[in-house]
């Protein structure tokens, strides 16, 4: 149908796009519900790889042994997305398509190095997920393809998230960040500073050569430019950014309780 009904804009939770349909802010009218695709909802783990259905709900991903035990910063994310409503509706592959840079699911995967699976007639295509934006609400999917999945490869290290909005919930994040760090290795995304979703390669590096505090805070400064709006101002932005990325540090220096790899926050 994407093939050769198209234009169809792909639609399932429908908790951003009913918005956009209401505000009259939708160009293309014509949809194609994936709803009933089960098949799309799976979540399963194979040789440590962990693979996630795009129709999985954020509620799906609270639930989920696997997630709590491979990715518990997700499970931490899908959390603080909207209320119960918002999660038994809402997927992961709706936040990830919808394409906002405020999108709490965003940093996890950008930070965890996921692909993000592409389906078309013609065959699959797996894209790495700092590849998939190419700007503000643009992303490389072709419109004869659907997102099915996502793939994260075993992570090692404490595992880290935090949002920062007007509420923990039901409410647009200012800032969000999600880490990982094991040893020399780190791995650190953004959201909410920049027209997509930033991995902060340059702050990453900083960090595990062991620079000072100073040192990371101007890197990260060279890697997001946030705006003002009438969520908050830039300035705001970059000085929480700077306090999170402190807070990552400090959380996941600490030495875990009972052995414990993982922490989140």
């Amino acid at each position: 149908m994407l093939r050769d009904e198209g234009p169809l804009t792909p639609l399932a939770g429908c908790t951003d796009l009913y918005v956009a349909l209401n505000f009259g802010t939708l160009k293309d009218l014509r949809f194609l519900n994936l709803w009933p695709l089960d098949a799309l909802r799976t979540i399963q783990s194979r040789r440590g790889v962990l693979t996630i259905g795009a129709l999985a709900t954020f509620t799906d991903l609270i639930r989920s042994p696997l997630v709590r035990k491979q990715l518990p910063m997700l499970a931490a994310a899908a959390r603080e997305v909207g209320g119960v409503q918002i999660q038994n509706r809402g997927t992961l592959g709706g936040n990830v398509a919808n394409a906002s840079p405020a999108g709490d699911s965003l940093p996890v995967l950008a930070a965890a190095d996921a692909v993000v699976v592409l389906q078309s007639s013609a065959g699959a295509r797996r894209v790495p997920f700092t590849a998939f934006y190419t700007g503000y609400r643009q992303t490389v999917r072709r419109p004869d393809e659907l997102i099915v999945a996502f793939e994260i490869p075993a992570i090692r290290g404490r595992q880290w998230f935090r949002k920062v909005g007007t509420r923990a919930a039901q409410a647009i994040s200012k800032v969000v960040m999600a880490g990982v760090r094991d040893r020399n290795r780190v791995q650190i995304a953004v959201g909410s500073v920049a027209p997509t979703v930033v991995r902060l390669s340059k702050t990453e590096a900083a960090v595990a050569s062991g620079a000072s505090r100073d040192a990371a805070h101007r890197a990260l400064a060279d890697e997001i430019a946030p705006i003002d709006d009438i969520r908050s101002s830039s300035t705001y932005r970059r000085r929480v950014a700077e306090n999170l990325l402190d807070r990552f540090l400090s959380d996941t220096s600490r030495r875990p309780a009972h052995g414990r790899a993982k922490r989140v926050k």
